[in-house]
């Protein structure tokens, strides 16, 4: 007797859509398993639910969402903002797969002057604004921020050491001796003087570049007039730096606070690229690419993406965002960054002068980024396909695994899996192991035990199985991997080896199948083979940085009482002689060798302890 298998009915949109309200609000789409697919917000929930349910018309995209579509939620809202704001809380919450999702959740760097002291400090902030001071930004990224704070401590030389650096010294640092410093530490620098230097710091960093140029061209002449051309030439160089920055960037008259946004769709691809403007000066710009989801154009790639980047994520709101396409629902956006900042926030899309500019070169950045990416993405295709001519296999391979393993002469072994399908490396499926229980340099049996954790999982539904499955190294491990796959009952899993060859040289590895036993062939320039180099390098480094982070923390809270063979006694001798635990790690294996009750053995373990490699 076998077990019914229970098909649950279709929806029944007919019956759904008479009952459901014309007000504004948002609705949640459901698969049978109750997993939520998808999220949206309307003007009019029946009408825009009735778009979903008609006979023709769909994407292929909307209509795999509709055929898995078994229960439909709504929540009606007073007017169309709540309902943008509830939207956006439910995605961030839920992540729904057929909505785009913001993977960008990091705090944005500012620059930070100090206040209350009588030589503040600058320096690179994230983070809540806790700190008393005054806070420029937000930067792009950390790179935007440093190269404006070299700029800085090249041309006014205030401080940027940490204050207890500053608090502690009693002699000017390097930074002093190479001119990027006036060492206020040691009271080189009067107060006055100082200021007058954070003064045209703070200017520089708010955009007023010609208040800046003028006082700096008038100190310079009033220095020169007292014939003190050392302090003239200072000055003079500094407007020659200013100059040049100038001429990098785009500069606005006035003050301009805003954020250029150009979203372009091209081959089921998204880019958007954003332009951040603060004060007239382009601080910098960044890249993203979410997943294409339901949408089919640029202005819906921005409904769904701006909500997101701006609304809960404790980024700073500009007064102003341009766009290269006219927001879907620009309005109600506008409604909910004001609810959000507390002040009006202006989109538009049809500018003139310097906006224009700036929003074509970010429309210009998004389109090479994007084909870019697509480009990458035909490669690593194309490296597919070369892969399955290669083998010989009767369909283009979707998803690859390796696995390597990384230990220090034995000691914690951490194994790698790595994923790549025919986009390049999917670093979600990622998956480190730490390997115990296991005769330290036996890599035949930390194979054996990390591919059984992982296809424990993957049979029990927890993840996909590859294609084709490479292990890291000779017919040794490759038959313990076939023994764990078999043991597991994991069928339609082709193995293959990949070993160095004698020369240990890219593009003479030896590949070999593991039911067989048979070599593969592969020309050295063979995109097949550098696919295969590629994952087999990824894997190395991922086991690499994963072992050394854990060595390094073992390491670091090591004590005495971890050392094997090192009683109350001995631990007693070491520390008299050394002084304290650093200086036995810093000790060599002779030094090691004289403390009383260590011998020479005893001192080379103490030594392969503490630098395993």
């Amino acid at each position: 007797m076998t077990d019914e298998v229970t098909v649950p009915e279709p929806f029944d949109a007919a019956r759904f859509l008479a009952n459901t309200t014309a007000q504004p609000g948002i609705y949640q789409m459901f698969d049978a398993k109750g997993q939520l697919l998808y999220v949206g917000k309307a003007k009019n929930l029946k009408k825009r639910l009735a778009s979903y349910f008609r006979k023709t018309g769909l994407s292929p995209k909307t209509a795999a969402l509709v055929a898995r579509i078994q229960q439909v939620e709504v929540t009606v809202t007073a007017n169309e903002t709540e309902a943008l704001i509830l939207e956006h809380n439910l995605i961030k919450n839920n992540r729904p797969p057929y909505n785009i999702l913001l993977r960008d959740d990091k705090s944005y760097p500012y620059i930070f002057i100090s206040s209350g002291e009588t030589f503040p400090r600058i320096g690179m902030h994230r983070g809540a604004k806790k700190k008393r001071g005054e806070y420029f930004g937000p930067y792009p990224n950390a790179g935007a921020a440093r190269e404006s704070l070299s700029f800085l401590q090249k041309t006014f030389k205030t401080r940027q050491c940490e204050d207890s650096v500053y608090k502690n010294r009693s002699r000017p640092c390097l930074q002093y001796q190479i001119k990027r410093c006036t060492a206020p530490c040691v009271n080189f620098v009067t107060p006055e003087d100082y200021e007058n230097d954070l003064r045209h710091t703070r200017l520089f960093l708010k955009g007023e570049s010609d208040t800046l140029m003028r006082e700096l061209a008038d100190q310079m002449d009033s220095a020169a007039q007292a014939l003190d051309f050392e302090r003239a030439a200072e000055l003079r160089d500094q407007i020659t730096a200013l100059r040049s920055v100038q001429s990098q960037q785009v500069i606005e008259e006035g003050s301009g606070d805003l954020d250029i946004v150009a979203a372009i769709l091209e081959s089921g691809l998204i880019c958007v690229h954003i332009l951040f403007v603060r004060r007239g000066s382009i601080l910098g710009s960044r890249s993203f690419y979410p997943q294409a989801s339901l949408v089919e154009s640029a202005a819906e790639v921005l409904g769904e993406f701006l909500p997101q980047f701006y609304l809960g994520q404790g980024r700073e709101i500009p007064r102003e965002i341009i766009t290269n396409q006219p927001m879907e629902d620009a309005e109600v956006f506008s409604a909910a960054l004001r609810q959000a900042s507390g002040r009006q926030v202006q989109i538009s899309h049809k500018v003139r002068s310097h906006r224009a500019q700036w929003l074509q070169m970010a429309t210009t950045a998004a389109q090479q980024n994007l084909q870019s990416r697509i480009n990458s993405r035909k490669n690593s295709m194309e490296r597919f396909i070369a892969l399955q001519d290669a083998l010989g296999l009767e369909d283009v391979p979707q998803r690859l695994e390796c696995f390597d393993i990384s230990h220090s002469s034995g000691e914690l072994p951490q194994a790698s899996c790595v994923v790549f399908d025919t986009n390049g490396p999917l670093k979600s499926d990622y998956r480190r192991f730490n390997i115990e229980g296991v005769t330290p340099g036996d890599d035949y049996a930390a194979t054996a035990q990390a591919l059984h954790r992982r296809y424990t999982r993957l049979q029990k539904g927890e993840g996909k199985l590859p294609d084709i499955l490479l292990i890291d190294g000779g017919k040794g491990q490759l038959r313990k991997a076939v023994e764990v796959l078999d043991e597991l009952g994991v069928t339609g899993v082709q193995l293959l080896g990949v070993a160095k060859g004698t020369t240990r040289k890219a593009g003479f590895e030896t590949l070999f199948w593991a039911e067989t036993g048979e070599e593969v062939g592969m020309p050295a320039d063979s995109p097949a083979l550098h696919l295969i180099q590629h994952i087999r390098d990824e894997a190395h480094r991922f086991a690499i940085t994963g072992h050394r982070a854990r060595r390094d923390k073992r390491r670091k809270t090591s004590t005495l009482e971890d050392l094997p063979g090192i009683g109350a006694t001995r631990r007693r001798e070491l520390l008299r002689h050394f002084g304290g635990l650093q200086e036995i790690q810093r000790a060599s294996v002779n030094e090691l060798s004289k403390v009383p009750g260590i011998s020479q053995r005893l001192a080379d373990d103490i030594y392969a302890y503490f630098h395993g490699d």
